[in-house]
């Protein structure tokens, strides 16, 4: 398996999940902190959310997975939700920025 490709796979995959509070998707907010793929088809995806209290807290993390999943090369997926670092604006992609019409 190449790590590097399914790792980039995941996240052209995770590109199809939108935040509902902000209409640009999870990972061009910067909500993934981190992919971690493993040779045996294991991933570990480390994400966040824009607030502790954001209405899809148990929703988001579960339609990450299930997106990441998708990846032929990929067996199982653990999404661990953290708050370190705390998400901010600044976060954001360009590409996000742009959507968001912040240039």
């Amino acid at each position: 398996m190449d790590i590097k490709k399914t790792e980039a796979l995941i996240i052209e995959k995770l590109k199809e999940v939108y935040d509902p509070e902000i209409p640009v998707n999870v990972y061009e907010i910067g909500l993934i902190y981190e992919i971690n793929v493993k040779e045996d088809g294991r991933a570990h995806i480390l994400m966040t959310l824009t607030s502790p209290n954001c209405p899809v807290a148990e929703i988001l993390p579960m339609e990450i997975r299930e997106k990441a999943e998708e990846v032929e090369e990929i067996k199982e997926v653990e999404v661990e939700l953290t708050f370190e670092p705390p998400w901010t604006m600044d976060m954001l992609t360009d590409e996000a920025r742009l959507e968001l019409g912040m240039f």
